[in-house]
């Protein structure tokens, strides 16, 4: 999957790989973060994120992403997003996320704005995104906040997972999901996990899941979706992660190993 940008903290390890890298900023007022150059090459993005991953600040985790904060959204021409829906013409919003110091400043607003501009002066027919039915799940946008801002649902998966809608064109024909993300489900028993690498939490969780599942014999299969017409054919609504449970579609929360384990009545 390809993006626009990227941007790093300045480490150590990200200097010394990218010398020459242009410094820019997330947001006014923020410090300043390397823009990498090389965003479509998995090969350099995977080195760049392990020699980093030891310089990042991972003490005191859930005082420090209060203080520190999240502010980003993500958006690409449906037709190349990597998730089963029939949208031509539309942009789709991978991701939409506000947490931490960053919440309760209108940034959400902020960045859909900016996106709802950048739809119009492309000319295209409105805006699509994912997100639970009736209220917030994790990894999924805010129902209430996107109905408040106009958007109406589109189209519903079985699973609960709505894809919802802002129209630019008012005549422009609804987007809608495939048939194999409307009734998600598969023949295959045990846990079987389909997963792309859009999130950077995948690199980290799904090979420690993987590790707990064969120590304990946890019936388990990991499909890693690498390319844009398997994730749109993914049988499932989600194709970050997408997780199943005999056959049946089980969450889109990327899990943990221990959160894994209790799934699967071995831990509390």
């Amino acid at each position: 999957m390809s993006c626009e940008f990227v941007l790093v903290k300045k480490t150590r390890s990200a200097l010394e790989l990218m010398p020459a890298a242009i410094c820019d900023l997330l947001y006014e007022g923020a410090k300043e973060m390397l823009l990498v150059d090389e965003v479509d090459s998995k090969a350099f993005l995977t080195k760049l994120f392990e020699a980093m991953y030891d310089e990042l600040p991972y003490q005191n985790k859930k005082q420090r992403s209060a203080e520190r904060g999240k502010c980003f959204i993500e958006y690409i021409p449906a037709e190349n997003a990597w998730v089963p829906i029939a949208a031509d013409g539309y942009l789709y919003i991978n991701c939409l996320w506000v947490s931490g110091s960053m919440k309760g400043h209108g940034y959400s607003n902020d960045l859909l704005e900016a996106c709802i501009r950048d739809a119009k002066a492309q000319g295209k027919k409105g805006i699509c995104i994912l997100c639970a039915e009736g209220r917030k799940r994790e990894f999924l946008a805010d129902p209430k906040f996107l109905t408040h801002k106009g958007f109406c649902v589109a189209d519903i998966s079985d699973c609960g997972i709505n894809l919802m809608y802002l129209p630019i064109e008012p005549t422009a024909q609804m987007p809608k999901f495939r048939e194999c993300a409307k009734h998600p489900a598969i023949e295959e028993t045990g846990f079987v996990l389909y997963y792309t690498d859009q999130c950077p939490y995948t690199y980290y969780w799904v090979p420690r899941v993987q590790e707990a599942a064969k120590k304990y014999g946890i019936p388990f299969k990991a499909i890693h979706i690498t390319d844009k017409e398997s994730a749109q054919n993914v049988p499932a609504p989600v194709t970050t992660y997408a997780l199943f449970r005999d056959g049946q579609f089980l969450t889109q929360s990327i899990q943990s190993d221990k959160k894994f384990l209790a799934l699967a009545g071995l831990q509390n």
